[in-house]
């Protein structure tokens, strides 16, 4: 009987789990540049004396979905898109390199380009100022420049573009970082679409459909466990020297 109650009771924690991920990802459908959360799980067998009859679903390596977003073009001039498997490099807010495809750039006040989080933007050699009040666009290939009046535009820095090697791991900040913690170098062969973001790769509609499924294979584990419960309550009634 309690073979039934273990079964229901992993699952219906293994289908919550699940349900979290799509809820995120379904919440940043619209979110420019994000990947979508991948969860899997595998069985383990309880561990104790006598044989191991008992097994859990346990959270496995959990990644993220590499397809491409669409790219839809904005005529912005600091709005870049990633081409291929470049990112962009950060500056996140625990000081360290981070990684991400959301390239909807602008100018603070003080004239740091960062982007629409606020956090710096690296470029090949430090974080890249402009001027006040200068004409900003970027090059394919990543370069800034910046024009003031009606002066000649001016190289400023260059965004720094990465291409790992290796899948990245998505931090609880929402960024990419190396699996070593490691800074990835920048990548000269990359490129970036000027006037473009790259949308979300999460499809609302498949997200819909797989949170469906998820609630309905929860209900059918919760009706496992009543009735794992209800066995429970015959047994004992046939067991008891009264019938009671």
């Amino acid at each position: 009987m309690d073979r039934l109650v273990y079964l229901a009771m992993a699952g219906a924690k293994a289908t919550l789990q699940r349900q979290e991920v799509l809820a995120h990802n379904l919440a940043n459908a619209s979110t420019t540049g994000f990947r979508a959360e991948l969860a899997a799980f595998r069985a383990v067998p309880v561990r104790g004396d006598g044989a191991s009859t008992r097994v859990y679903a346990l959270e496995t390596t959990v990644a993220h979905d590499m397809r491409p977003g669409v790219v839809q073009a904005t005529g912005r001039p600091l709005d870049v898109a990633l081409r291929g498997s470049a990112w962009l490099a950060v500056q996140a807010l625990d000081g360290t390199e981070a990684y991400t495809r959301a390239g909807a750039l602008e100018v603070d006040a003080e004239g740091l380009l960062v982007t629409a989080g606020g956090l710096p933007v690296a470029g090949d050699g430090g974080p890249i100022t402009l001027p006040r009040g200068a004409r900003a666009a970027v090059a394919p290939d990543g370069t800034v420049t910046a024009a003031v009046g009606a002066g000649a535009p001016q190289a400023v820095g260059r965004l720094k573009l990465v291409t790992p090697e290796a899948a990245l791991q998505r931090g609880e900040d929402g960024l990419f970082r190396a699996a070593d913690g490691e800074d990835l170098p920048a990548d000269p062969a990359a490129r970036v679409q000027d006037g473009a973001l790259e949308g979300s790769n999460v499809g609302a509609v498949e997200t819909m459909v797989g949170m469906i499924a998820a609630a309905r294979q929860f209900e059918q584990q919760m009706r496992s466990l009543r009735m794992a419960e209800q066995r429970e309550q015959h047994a004992q009634r046939l067991l008891s020297p009264n019938g009671m």
